[in-house]
């Protein structure tokens, strides 16, 4: 069975998340989808964020047509999950991609495949998550690619230790990041034409200012955040 992985903060999750989800669905035959809201995400420690339980609540209502979509609460802040599928763990330290690889790997079969989900913004900055170079021997990936990157940007972006020769990577610059990049240990997933220009941080201003949120927003999620007052203030 092929199943992906798609973390992030989702606050609040929008179509673009959905878009990249979809596709990597068809491009990779992902049985199922876990969307993984983080409790405390390593990179944005200082921003603001949104309670987990309002970010998760998003997620259900965003994924609930789509039955190969799971909201996940590996990441959750709580110590035990009420249906007992998962075993997220309370702890004061940030929530690292590889620790959450590691524990889902633990509830699956080895012939299970795991594809982790990122946008190519995030990639860009892969090296420096925590044990990088763990990840690429834990799964694939199924990065989202956007207009003006190429195949060397990708590549250049590995760790050191993964990253080709630049005698190697010389020919990619000429050639767009789309289909597949297969290194020594890498194996990377090129996503085209799922690109949407749809920012968190603008949506929640638009929320603050009372406008619509339709145009990136699923109805449901809108309306969450209508009624809740989610950013309200901000």
């Amino acid at each position: 069975m092929n199943i992906g992985l798609f973390g992030g903060t989702f606050d609040p999750i929008h179509r673009g998340h959905l878009a990249l989800a979809r596709a990597a669905r068809e491009r990779c035959k992902l049985s199922r989808i876990l969307f993984v809201p983080a409790n405390l995400p390593p990179h944005k420690q200082r921003e603001p964020l949104s309670a987990f339980a309002h970010r998760y609540a998003m997620i259900s209502l965003a994924t609930a047509e789509e039955k190969e979509f799971i909201p996940s609460l590996l990441e959750a802040p709580e110590t035990s999950d009420p249906q007992g599928k998962e075993k997220p763990k309370a702890t004061g330290k940030p929530n690292y991609t590889i620790d959450t690889v590691l524990r889902l790997k633990q509830s699956l079969k080895k012939i299970d495949r795991l594809f982790l989900l990122i946008g190519v913004d995030a990639f860009e900055d892969i090296a420096k998550w925590h044990q990088a170079e763990a990840l690429f021997r834990e799964c694939a990936f199924v990065v989202a690619s956007r207009p003006g990157y190429s195949l060397a940007d990708v590549a250049n972006s590995l760790p050191e230790s993964l990253r080709p020769r630049k005698e190697v990577t010389q020919p990619f610059h000429k050639q767009a990041a789309i289909g597949d990049l297969v290194l020594n240990g890498v194996t990377i997933h090129l996503l085209d034409r799922v690109y949407q220009p749809i920012s968190s941080t603008a949506i929640r201003q638009a929320a603050a200012a009372g406008k619509p949120l339709g145009k990136f927003l699923e109805p449901a999620v809108a309306d969450y955040v209508r009624k809740t007052g989610l950013y309200r203030g901000r």
